[in-house]
């Protein structure tokens, strides 16, 4: 496929979520065709929304992955980590000879090599992407690493287009393993903050425990950090925690059992139950994982701990 012109493409976005919506209004807003597809197309409740935003900003829906391929000349899938493969093979059903397919998950290299290979062999041209920090604060200029074969193609095409990619490796493999390493890091650090901090708040020592944060590392805000983790884990739990099964994943493919990482998961799942169950308030509404006082959201999974601990009395 030549690469004349990449605003000419028509872009295919697999995953119709947080991501998916962000690109696909920075696309549109560069006059680029975009199609979308997401499972939550196939469930009223979250159909609304979709289309919705979809109609807003000039998006086509399809009916499935393969409709989706079948009509794009880049396929960006950008959906749950557990989902990489299953959505790599699903497009490779009816993706254009030649067409690129960007995997924006964060899945672990092992993961991303499964994918290439059903991608290629269909006729397509895989690249692995590593999203290296947040997107809804860059949008489409977030920082991030191309890998694989055809990498070297995609780059100039996809910086035509408005994003910020540069090239990691000719490997597959080499952008998600940097990314899953930093991820031990920053989910855990998510992770660990949510527990420390609510365990002090619980003991009344909140005060002084980031007095002595602040001592040891002078250069970051810890109340405002603090609530940026809140925030992110409660809105964003159940996406983090498969994110980071597959750097548990990732850590096992290297030789090493992954202690922190498998307690990461399982701390950013809990939070995602509890913001499930509704104890941070409805999802969706004005003040939702918006609040810019970590101890508000502290005092409420305490009231919630507390609470299970009483009935077991």
């Amino acid at each position: 496929m030549p690469i004349v012109d990449p605003k000419s493409w028509h872009v295919g976005l697999v995953g119709f979520g947080e991501v998916g919506r962000i690109l696909a209004e920075d696309l549109r807003a560069d006059g680029l065709a975009v199609s979308a597809y997401d499972l939550k197309l196939e469930q009223p409740a979250s159909a609304v929304s979709l289309r919705q935003h979809a109609g807003e900003f000039g998006v086509w829906l399809a009916a499935s992955h393969a409709e989706l391929a079948m009509r794009s000349d880049l396929v960006i899938s950008a959906v749950t980590a557990s989902q990489a493969v299953t959505v790599a093979k699903a497009s490779a059903l009816a993706i254009k000879r030649g067409a690129f397919f960007l995997d924006f998950n964060s899945a672990s290299p092992g993961a991303k090599q499964r994918a290439a290979q059903a991608v290629n062999e269909a006729g397509g041209r895989y690249v692995e992407g590593a999203v290296m920090t947040s997107v809804p604060p860059y949008r489409l200029k977030v920082p991030l690493l191309l890998g694989g074969p055809d990498a070297a193609a995609l780059t100039a095409p996809l910086n035509a287009l408005g994003f910020a990619a540069k090239v990691a490796s000719e490997r597959l493999g080499v952008a998600s393993a940097t990314k899953m390493c930093r991820s031990v890091m920053i989910k855990g650090l998510e992770a660990m903050v949510i527990e420390s901090f609510t365990t002090a708040r619980h003991y009344g020592v909140e005060d002084a425990l980031i007095a002595s944060l602040y001592e040891t590392f002078p250069g970051i805000d810890w109340e405002k950090q603090g609530a940026y983790f809140f925030q992110r884990v409660i809105e964003h739990g159940r996406r983090r925690s498969e994110e980071v099964r597959e750097v548990a994943e990732t850590v096992r493919e290297a030789g090493l059992t992954p202690w922190s990482a498998s307690g990461t998961a399982e701390r950013q799942a809990w939070v995602a139950d509890l913001a499930d169950a509704g104890l941070f308030g409805a999802k969706g509404s004005k003040g939702f994982a918006r609040s810019p006082d970590w101890r508000v959201e502290a005092d409420r999974i305490l009231a919630q701990v507390n609470t299970k601990t009483l009935s077991k009395d």
